[in-house]
């Protein structure tokens, strides 16, 4: 009977009936859900950075692309690449991910999202702003950071439109310096003005004031002006003010009460009021300067005995070999000799501020209403409130090779800390200027 069961068993074991006698069927493995095109959002504390006031289209084709008040719009080109630049405070791992979204519904791309030179492709969808993943770098330096955005694909007309740009991880989540006062973004996008402060010798009346100034070959960015004579009311220099015009300005401020008002210009001046930061008197010279040349400016200031003051300024052109009138103007209510001497830099074309300038100034004069000349050595460096506001840290200012210098603009990572003071070499080199015979 015993055998006869066995038989069976083996019998339903060859026929595969008896289920345990089968061999197991392979396991199937698990496999991972689809990755999401919004992954989750960074982990921990986290530093948002506007692309409004931090962001530049800095591809040197023309643009359809723009930097709006929400951040970076009509962006159809791949050839167009848009930069953010922040400074961070330490270095280490740095996570970033960016918000953006694509309309309208039912189109997508795919960008290169490039920092500090290491690139990603990030794939963007759907109309609702999302935020998505980009990738994690190791910063090793103290200093600025570059974001760059470039389109690879799309579906629609547009690449998508990005708002933000999200920094997390020891470096991203603190520490980090930006544009962060939305009210300020146009004066943060245009970058820190910066300003060498020159003091005149105490208990005299300074009726003259001389400089010269240098840009240095590729210095002279478009919206630049390098402001050489400034005093109290006003300020005279040289601009960029397109790829085909260049000017000698020279402005004087209203009064309180009152309006400046043109006295004589020279040949070929053009005069005019001025407003937007402050009121007052302009007049300028078209002439084509060039960076690597070193100029010469005068500015006088008196009383006219009438209870107002009158201000006047040259430059020497030495292509002529000769100075060169630009105005007098006569501002009310006005009592002074020139106070306040300084030179400036500034940007004043905002979708330009993350290119970098610098100029070198030298051999400063002063000659008192008695007729006496003395050399300035000493000057004090100070930046705007872009500045000293913490929105950019890209300024400085010094002595550089024996000439004061003044630098802003292009993002650069080693600045000085304003309100320092300088003392360059003196050159004895008193002007030759004939007073007397200025046209």
């Amino acid at each position: 009977m015993m055998k006869n069961i066995l038989l069976i068993i083996c019998v339903l074991c060859l026929s595969g009936t008896l289920i345990q006698c089968k061999k197991s069927d392979p396991v199937e493995p698990k496999k991972d859900p689809p990755v999401e095109e919004t992954p989750a959002l960074p982990v921990g504390p986290t530093t948002t950075v506007a692309l409004a006031g931090n962001a530049y289209v800095t591809s040197t084709v023309p643009a359809d692309e723009i930097i709006t008040s929400t951040g970076l719009a009509n962006w159809n080109n791949s050839n167009t690449i848009t930069s953010t630049y922040f400074r961070v405070n330490r270095t280490g791992k740095l996570t970033v991910h960016l918000k953006a979204k694509v309309a309208p519904a039912g189109n997508s791309s795919t960008i290169k999202v490039t920092v500090n030179g290491t690139a990603f492709n990030v794939n963007l969808s759907g109309a609702d702003s999302k935020t998505y993943a980009v990738g994690s770098v190791n910063i090793q330096q103290i200093g600025y950071v570059k974001i760059d955005l470039q389109g690879v694909s799309k579906t629609g007309v547009y690449f998508g439109d990005v708002s933000d740009i999200i920094l997390s991880d020891y470096v991203g989540a603190s520490n980090v310096v930006y544009a962060n006062d939305a009210s300020n973004y146009y004066w943060s996008r245009r970058g820190p003005s910066v300003h060498m402060g020159y003091t005149a010798p105490a208990g005299t009346n300074t009726e003259w004031f001389y400089n010269e100034l240098t840009v240095p070959v590729g210095e002279d960015k478009i919206g630049s002006y390098f402001m050489s004579n400034g005093f109290s009311e006003g300020y005279c220099g040289i601009q960029v003010n397109s790829s085909t015009e260049r000017r000698v300005l020279f402005s004087v401020w209203d009064p309180s009460q009152g309006k400046t008002t043109l006295v004589k210009k020279g040949t070929n001046v053009v005069d005019n009021t001025f407003g937007g930061e402050g009121t007052g008197g302009q007049s300028y010279l078209v002439f084509n300067w060039k960076a690597g040349t070193t100029y010469k400016f005068l500015t006088q200031g008196k009383p006219d005995g009438q209870g107002n003051t009158l201000y006047s300024s040259w430059f020497y052109n030495p292509d002529q070999a000769a100075w060169v009138f630009i105005a007098t103007w006569k501002r009310p209510n006005t009592n002074t000799y020139l106070t306040g001497l300084h030179s400036f830099l500034e940007n004043f074309i905002d979708n330009n501020g993350y290119m970098g300038r610098k100029v070198l100034i030298n051999n400063q004069w002063v000659r008192s209403s008695a007729g006496v000349w003395t050399e300035i050595t000493a000057g004090r460096f100070t930046c705007d409130a872009t500045g000293s506001n913490n929105q950019r840290l890209d300024f400085a200012g010094g002595v550089e090779n024996g000439h004061f210098y003044l630098k802003n603009g292009g993002y650069f990572s080693n600045y000085v800390n304003p309100n320092a003071s300088f003392t360059r070499t003196a050159t004895g080199q008193q002007p030759t200027v004939d007073l007397t015979t200025l046209p």
